[in-house]
């Protein structure tokens, strides 16, 4: 009992057990009961696993709700629906990711499962890490503030662009420094394979797994923006891993619907960059013009989701008609 009450970065260890329980057991339910063959998920299958992911989320933070208060509530939805939106940019590299090296739909889902349990222990680290900074110094918190609003501008300025898969130095360094085979071996990440020098079988990684390491390494570039984000809202570690965890885990199963009408999301980058610039300048107004004053946690999670839901908003609206002239053609 003295364990499970005593307190792990700031909140009783049974909240956090509770967490990776909740965590597991989602897990085991996708994977093991809805998932057990690999195959392609089909649109409205999808959106139906997201809206179950989605209103998991939104229970858990009733739940943080009744255990830690309003105000950490009020900023773990904020961190969710901050990171969900986020996201949106993760989905459309993914699908450039599994474009380059191939893999089939019916694949695709597994490999995303993997990917987003190595994040889970990623983010932890970053968080973690985070955490431990902003409790040293303060003052990190501005250095935040200022990356945030950077990004923002940047967001704000910068044209569409798909990134160099084909000169990445990763996909280079494995390529060089591991044997991998040009074709897929189904859902398998590694395969035997004859050495062409003596005919011996030797361990080879497949496209498949090259695929999973960059999915990786994008979100540890993404995890750049949504971990400053979240510690700009809160500094309560067990609220900022929570909503971005949650976030995450709904992923893979929203990724087949928005992989499918990502291009009808152009203009919510402009809103996610007003976000940043918002969370941003949250911390600077707070501290050097209200005196150290708290900006309402409610006020906050409300310009956020006005800010998100104008950006779907108007990117579905200036985008009507794309998906049936497409379909046209």
């Amino acid at each position: 009992m003295e364990f499970l009450i005593a307190d792990w970065l700031g909140t009783p260890a049974w909240f956090w057990l509770a967490f990776a329980g909740l965590v597991i057991a989602l897990t085991a339910f996708d994977l093991g009961l809805l998932h057990r063959e690999d195959r392609a998920m089909g649109i409205g299958e999808s959106l139906r696993l997201s809206a179950f992911y989605i209103s998991v989320a939104l229970a858990f933070g009733v739940w943080v709700w009744v255990a830690k208060g309003a105000d950490p509530a009020m900023k773990y939805y904020t961190g969710f629906f901050i990171e969900k939106a986020l996201s949106i940019d993760n989905v459309f590299v993914i699908s450039l990711i599994f474009t380059f090296f191939a893999v089939p739909a019916k694949y695709q889902y597994r490999a995303l499962l993997w990917g987003i349990l190595a994040v889970i222990v990623l983010r932890g680290v970053m968080i973690a890490a985070g955490a431990a900074l902003v409790e040293q110094a303060h003052w990190v918190l501005y250095v935040f503030a200022a990356f945030l609003i950077y990004t923002g501008v940047r967001m704000f300025r910068a044209d569409d662009h798909a990134p160099d898969l084909a000169n990445n130095p990763a996909i280079r360094w494995i390529s060089t420094h591991m044997r991998v085979t040009k074709e897929h071996h189904g859902s398998r990440f590694f395969v035997r394979v004859p050495d062409e020098r003596n005919g011996r079988m030797v361990r080879a990684a497949t496209p498949l797994f090259l695929a999973l390491v960059v999915i990786n390494l994008a979100d540890l570039v993404f995890a750049v923006d949504s971990v400053p984000a979240i510690f700009a809202i809160t500094t309560d570690t067990f609220v900022v891993y929570t909503s971005n965890i949650m976030a995450i885990l709904g992923l893979r199963a929203l990724y087949f619907a928005l992989a499918a009408m990502i291009h009808r999301f152009h203009y919510l980058k402009y809103a996610l960059a007003a976000v940043l610039v918002f969370i941003g300048g949250k911390i600077l107004i707070a501290d050097f013009v209200l005196g150290g004053a708290k900006f309402p946690p409610l006020a906050s999670l409300g310009v956020t989701i006005a800010l998100i839901g104008a950006g779907i908003g108007y990117s579905l609206w200036k985008t009507r008609g794309e998906d049936g002239a497409a379909s046209a053609a």
